[in-house]
């Protein structure tokens, strides 16, 4: 496993770059690519002249709008994003059949065996960031390693258009400076706890054997260790069947729960899960609502329907009838989350309609 070749690849500020490529007046602009502010609306990402000013995805647009007055706010395309994301999975595929797509904008390579032979690669990764440049006019960020958790942290680490190369030689030496919260797994609250225990960076976490992390963690503890020694054994998947579809958003200040931004901002999620839905062609027969206060207690509330679903509306009026069955406790939300589960390919679920259903679509 160790002599694997692992490109993570990153595109920079995908949506929002889109935009700047196709209109050429929001070139250099602070873009900000979801809802405008007077809709309250949330940020889907920005580009990274908006970034400067503090804007992140998941904002509320009108504290985007707060930071930047003059941030330029278009809807997205989401239709325009997954084409060029299909054009970038294109030459993905010229180099190598094994590529693990995370999202529309990032994908995992392994190369250890590739199809053009090439011995290096950092060579591939390059060479994938030239096609993509050519092709699309959009920069990419790359990481190359031995396992996915270093290729992906590699990715990281030089943005945009970066290249980053972690060796076995040198994984040891990065890992030890890497400040607590940058590990895959190491959350606000593990952080907060790690913190606490004097534990700053990568050597910090490595002096903690085993024990001790999973009696803290639990099963999280194991990888901790794990990956604080730069070991990661998982594969390249590029069949693996999806157990969920889901979106969250930590917001950036809290909120109650009968606010109203609670709702446009479930509204958002509900979009996003349907998006990723409609791009993998699941539907899912359980929706589940996940609400963090602001003491990081965590509640999560699910539906089971007879009927699988994947559209905006389904989504939004389940979450909407499990918000509404929520007892307020007075305590303030910092993050909300949306999911649906329980998935079944949309071919084979439509296998499954009998000709009376069939017959009442058609009417529809």
């Amino acid at each position: 496993m160790e002599n694997r070749k692992i490109i993570h690849i990153d595109m920079d500020a995908f949506f929002a770059s889109v935009e700047q490529r196709d209109n050429p007046l929001l070139k250099g602009k602070p873009v900000v690519v979801g809802g405008p502010p007077e809709s309250r609306g949330v940020v889907t990402t920005c580009s990274y002249e908006a970034r400067k000013f503090g804007i992140h995805s998941a904002m509320p647009s009108k504290i985007a709008y707060k930071r930047c007055p003059y941030a330029i706010f278009v809807y997205p395309r989401f239709d325009e994003y997954r084409k060029v994301s299909n054009q970038i999975r294109e030459i993905f595929h010229r180099y190598t059949d094994l590529v693990e797509p995370l999202s529309l904008d990032e994908a995992y390579l392994d190369v250890t065996n590739n199809k053009k032979n090439i011995k290096y690669a950092t060579t591939i990764a390059k060479m994938i960031k030239n096609d993509i440049l050519k092709e699309t006019n959009l920069t990419a960020s790359a990481g190359v390693s031995y396992n996915k958790f270093l290729a992906k942290l590699a990715s990281d680490y030089k943005k945009p258009n970066g290249l980053t190369v972690i060796t076995q030689e040198d994984s040891q030496e990065f890992l030890d400076k890497l400040p607590i919260n940058k590990f895959f797994g190491v959350g606000k609250v593990t952080g907060k706890i790690l913190k606490n225990m004097g534990i700053q960076n990568g050597y910090d976490l490595r002096q903690l054997n085993i024990y001790e992390l999973e009696n803290i963690f639990k099963n999280r503890g194991y990888l901790f260790y794990q990956f604080s020694r730069g070991i990661d054994y998982r594969p390249v998947e590029p069949y693996r069947e999806r157990k969920s579809i889901g979106s969250e958003a930590t917001l950036s200040q809290n909120l109650s729960i009968d606010e109203e931004e609670v709702t446009n901002i479930l509204s958002e999620l509900c979009e996003d899960v349907a998006y990723r839905c409609k791009y993998s062609d699941k539907l899912g027969k359980t929706v589940t609502l996940k609400i963090k206060y602001e003491d990081f207690t965590q509640i999560t509330r699910s539906i089971s329907l007879e009927h699988p679903i994947n559209t905006k509306k389904d989504i939004r009026i389940n979450v909407y009838n499990l918000l509404k069955n929520l007892e307020d406790n007075k305590k303030q939300i910092r993050l909300l989350g949306v999911t649906l589960s329980n998935l079944v390919d949309k071919e084979v679920e439509a296998g499954n309609i009998t000709i009376f259903e069939y017959m009442n679509n058609l009417k529809k």
